[in-house]
C-alpha cells in the first residue's frame, strides 16, 4: 500500500505536468476557466515540421557543446578529485569551498568578468569559448562526483596495481578510471543537464553565433504562442531522458561484457 501511494504521488508530480503540456501543445486556444480544451489544432506540430531544420540544428548544437563540456570537465577534475579524496592538508575545506564557488554564485556574476577576458582571447562567438565557459561553470558537479567515487574506491586497487609494477598513468587509465565509470556518469549527467539547459552563458559567450535549443525555447516561453512553447518544452524534457536511457543500456552491456556484474 505504501509503494502504491508513493507511485501515485510521483505520477501526480511528474506525469500530470507532462499531460498538461501535451494538451497545451495540441490545443492552443485552451484558456481558463475551461477544464478541458474545446478544440484541438495541429498548428504547433505543423510549425515544427516546416522549421525542422532550424530546430534540429539548435538541438544538435546544444548536444554538441553539452557533450564537449562533459568531456572537458573530466580531465579538469580527475587529479584534483583524487587528491581531495586521499590527502588531508591544512585549509582543505577552504580550498574545496573555493573550488565549488562556480556552483554557488549566479551565472551572471560568474560570467561578466570572464566575458572581458574571453573577448581579449578572441573566444567569444565560438563553440570553443562556449565549452570553456560552461566547463568552468559546471565542473564542481563532476568534481564532487569524482571525489565520492575515489573515496568509495579506496586505496587497495591502486596499491595492488603499483605492487604489480604499474605506473601512475597506467593505474589511472586501466584500473581507476574503469571503476570510476558510475561516478563519471553521475557527474557527467548533471554537467550535461546544466550545459544543455543554460541560456545566459551560451548567449553571452556565443553572441548568437552558437546555436542553442534554449535560445530557441526561452523567447517562446514569454510569447503568446503557448502551444509551440509547450511542444518545444516536451522535446527539451524527453531528449535528455532518451540519451540517459541509451547511456544506461550501453553501460549495462559493457559491464556484462567485462563480467563486472
Amino acid at each position: 500500500m505504501k509503494h502504491l501511494v508513493t507511485l501515485l504521488v510521483l505520477g501526480v508530480l511528474f506525469v500530470l505536468p507532462v499531460v498538461v503540456l501535451v494538451l497545451i501543445g495540441l490545443a492552443p486556444g485552451w484558456r481558463f476557466p475551461h477544464v478541458w480544451p474545446e478544440a484541438f489544432s495541429p498548428q504547433a506540430i505543423a510549425y515544427l515540421v516546416r522549421h525542422h531544420e532550424r530546430i534540429l540544428t539548435s538541438l544538435g548544437s546544444s548536444f554538441l557543446f553539452s557533450l564537449l563540456t562533459v568531456l572537458a570537465t573530466l580531465p579538469m577534475c580527475l587529479v584534483p578529485a583524487a587528491v581531495f579524496a586521499r590527502v588531508d592538508f591544512r585549509g582543505k575545506a577552504l580550498v574545496e569551498g573555493l573550488l565549488l564557488t562556480p556552483a554557488l554564485v549566479p551565472p551572471m556574476t560568474f560570467a561578466m568578468g570572464l566575458h572581458y577576458v574571453f573577448i581579449k582571447l578572441s573566444l567569444t562567438e565560438t563553440m570553443l569559448g562556449v565549452v570553456i565557459m560552461l566547463a568552468m561553470f559546471s565542473y564542481p558537479y563532476m568534481f564532487r562526483a569524482l571525489v565520492a567515487g575515489f573515496q568509495s574506491m579506496g586505496e587497495d586497487y591502486r596499491m595492488c596495481a603499483r605492487n604489480l609494477g604499474a605506473g601512475p598513468l597506467a593505474i589511472m587509465l586501466k584500473v581507476e578510471l574503469p571503476l570510476l565509470i558510475p561516478a563519471v556518469i553521475a557527474g557527467g549527467s548533471v554537467v550535461f543537464l546544466v550545459a544543455f539547459s543554460e541560456y545566459f552563458l551560451v548567449f553571452l559567450i556565443g553572441g548568437g553565433s552558437v546555436d542553442s535549443f534554449t535560445g530557441t525555447l526561452f523567447p517562446l516561453l514569454s510569447s503568446s504562442n503557448r502551444s509551440l512553447s509547450a511542444i518545444l518544452t516536451l522535446i527539451f524534457l524527453f531528449l535528455p531522458i532518451v540519451l540517459f536511457a541509451i547511456v544506461d543500456i550501453t553501460l549495462l552491456r559493457l559491464y556484462r561484457k567485462m563480467q563486472m556484474i
